[in-house]
Parts: structure tokens; sequence; C-alpha cells
């Protein structure tokens, strides 16, 4: 790369100095015929054109050298990234350098304060004896690049490796707090989408209005949003989630890569949640109950769940956590109260897990327009959001 960059301005300067010299040339042959003749010449343009292809030679001598020294820095650093391993190809966001999915360091260059340094360590992953070998660190994609400024808040977006290894586009939301204070840390929520290959911002874009009034009204702590795109491979990913709760992968990429860009709470119980609006409900609720030990609080909006399916899942996870779930519909969504109420009842039916389950139902949400309910019961779930995950420290 570095050398195809300078190869552009060495051509050019050769030129200029070709030109220059035989300028000069032509110059002196000049003044040695007026000589002849017993004429007088100006000898200036002969001594600027000769100053001008002395500069050029010396540009060209320099180019020509940082043209081999980049030649040979791409072929040995070829030869160390083919003998690398993957954790040596991907750098964190305090390296300075990018990685392969198109990032540089999110940080003062990106116009917001570095994250301090932060421990990348999954809290839901299991002890490891000293017998079993230690995982290779996942990729980490440390340039998020801003999209937008939604419900007062920025909206950054970029490329990171999902559960199959294959990049897909995350964005993050920022609230307006984040910028305010350099020094504070958030609590996340991930934001579940129902249509392949979209983010759940696309599907609900009044989210983050809802977000941003609920913590303006003193409703709610402020929090990240970080909406995954959705996978693709069915036309209705948490339709398939609704019926396989076991299923649901273990993002551990996009933890590692959210803790290490921004300054959040670890991931932990303490400091993540989940939230699901229409047919993204029931994604949430089954990261909610299927890892209690990495998302301390789950938000449904108006969803249609299966009960039976769900109430395995719970009884399932793991020993460590409680389950909390708030389940939220408008007051005239007798369907999804409907499909709440029997969640509900068939969680504390169920064991293990499930029956620890903490389940809460919202059913007071009542406006003149879907979108205006739509609106209260985002506000609600970031309510309890805020209200069940860690403060901002």
């Amino acid at each position: 790369m570095v050398r195809s960059l300078l190869l552009v301005p060495l051509l050019a300067v050769a030129g200029g100095g070709v030109w220059l010299a035989r300028g000069a040339l032509v110059r002196w042959r000049d003044l040695r015929v007026a000589e002849t003749y017993e004429l007088s010449g100006d000898q200036w343009p002969m001594l600027v054109r000769a100053a001008g292809a002395m500069v050029c030679g010396i540009c060209v001598t320099v180019l020509t050298l940082l043209t081999a020294v980049g030649a040979f820095g791409s072929l040995d650093g070829g030869a160390s990234g083919r003998t690398g391993s993957a954790a040596e190809r991907f750098e964190g966001s305090g390296t300075g350098a990018g990685n392969g999915f198109g990032g540089g360091v999110d940080g003062p260059a990106a116009g917001r304060p570095a994250a301090p340094p932060v421990e990348a360590v999954d809290a839901a992953a299991p002890a490891t004896s000293a017998s079993t070998p230690t995982p290779t660190p996942l990729p980490v994609a440390s340039r998020f690049d801003s999209v937008g400024h939604p419900g007062g808040g920025e909206l950054l977006q970029s490329a990171v490796p999902g559960p199959d290894g294959h990049p897909r586009n995350v964005r993050v939301w920022l609230p307006a707090q984040y910028a305010k204070d350099p020094n504070a840390r958030f609590p996340v929520v991930v934001m579940h989408a129902a249509t392949p290959r979209k983010t759940a911002d696309t599907e609900v874009p009044d989210v983050f209005e809802g977000l941003s009034s609920a913590v303006q009204s003193a409703r709610s702590k402020p929090f990240i949003l970080v909406a995954p795109e959705a996978p693709n491979g069915t036309a209705h990913p948490c339709e398939l989630v609704a019926a396989a709760p076991m299923a649901v992968a273990d993002d551990a990429a996009l933890r590692t890569t959210i803790a290490a860009t921004f300054r959040t709470l670890p991931p932990g119980p303490a400091g993540w949640g989940t939230l699901g609006v229409g047919d993204g409900a029931p994604c949430a609720a089954a990261a909610g109950l299927a890892r209690p030990d990495l998302y301390g609080a789950a938000a449904a909006v108006s969803g249609r769940y299966d009960p039976a399916a769900l109430a395995r899942t719970g009884a399932e996870a793991p020993a460590v956590g409680t389950p909390r779930l708030l389940l939220a519909a408008g007051k005239a969504d007798t369907a999804g109260l409907d499909a709440a109420r029997k969640l509900q009842s068939a969680l504390r039916g169920g064991t293990g897990a499930a029956a620890r389950a903490e389940v809460r139902i919202s059913d007071n949400a009542t406006d003149y327009s879907a979108d205006r309910i739509r609106l209260r019961l985002v506000r609600q779930a970031a309510q309890y959001l805020g209200e069940t995950l860690g403060k901002a420290s």
C-alpha cells in the first residue's frame, strides 16, 4: 500500500526534474551561442531551471528510498501476518492499529474520549482447569463510525464478528451523558432484531426517543444500547428462538468488542441487559432466561411467546443468577397480555432458574395511537432496565 501511494508522486517529480533539466540545457546552449557571436545573454533562467532540476533530483532520491522501505516493510508484514496467530492479527482498542474489519482505534481521533483500560473478560465463561488449553482471544473491531445523533445521543456503526465468525453490522447508541462525563461507565442493553440482516433500530426507529425521554424524565438511568444485525438463514430469527430458546448463540465476540471499545460496566448481570420489541421480544426473553449469569434483566415488549419452550430454557439455565423479566404490552393488546400471563404461569410451574424467575407484567400503557403506545412501552422497558441494572459509575 505504501509503495503504491509513493509511486505517483515519484513519477511526477521525476518528470518535472527531466523537464527542468532539459530547459536548463537548452538555455545553456543558447548562452554558448550568444558568447560565440559576442552577444550578452541572461543567465538567470538557466540557473533557476538548474536549481529546480537539482531539487527534483533530491526528491526523487528520497521518494525512491521511501518506496523501497515501504515495499520491504510490506513483505515483512505479510510474512509475519501469515505466521502469526489470530489474536496477533487483530488488535484491541488501545493499540493504535486497525483490524481485519476495517477499524482503527475509537478515541480522540474519532471525536470521543478514549475508553479507559478495561479487562474484556467474559463473566459467563466457565472456569477452566490447568490441563484445558486457553482459548484464543476473540478479534475486536475497535473503530465505530458515527451515523447520526438520534434522541440527543450518538449512533455509531461497525462490523463485528458474529457467533458464526462472519462479520455483521452492529450499531451502538451512546446517551448524551456519555459525552458529558468522560470518566463514567454505563450499563449495556443488547436489543434484538427480528428481521434478517437488519438491526433493531431500523425496525423500531423511535426507540432512541423513548430511551432519552425516560432518562430526561428521571424514570431511567442512562445506558448504552447495542443493536446487532439479526442473522440470516431464516425469515424470522426470533420465531426460531421462540421454538428452541436453548439454541441461543453465545455472542462472546460482541461482548468483548463493546467492553473493549466503550466505557461500559463489565459484562455480567450487574451491568448488562437485553431488550426486544414486537417480533424481537421472544429473543430478549430467551436470552434473559437462558443466560441469567450474563444478563441481569430482560425486557420483552408486545411479544408472542412459546411458554413451554421458554420454561424448559429456564430450567436448563446456569444455576448462577436469577432471571429477571419484564413482559410489557399495551392495555388494548389482549393477545400480547394473554401471551405474557401464560409465560409467567409456565415459569412459575417450572424448575431450576425458571421457577426462580422474577417476572413482572406491565399492562397499563394506553394512548390514542399504536406508535404512542409503543413509545410508552419503550419508556417502561427503559425504566425497568435502568432500575435493575447497575448504576453508571
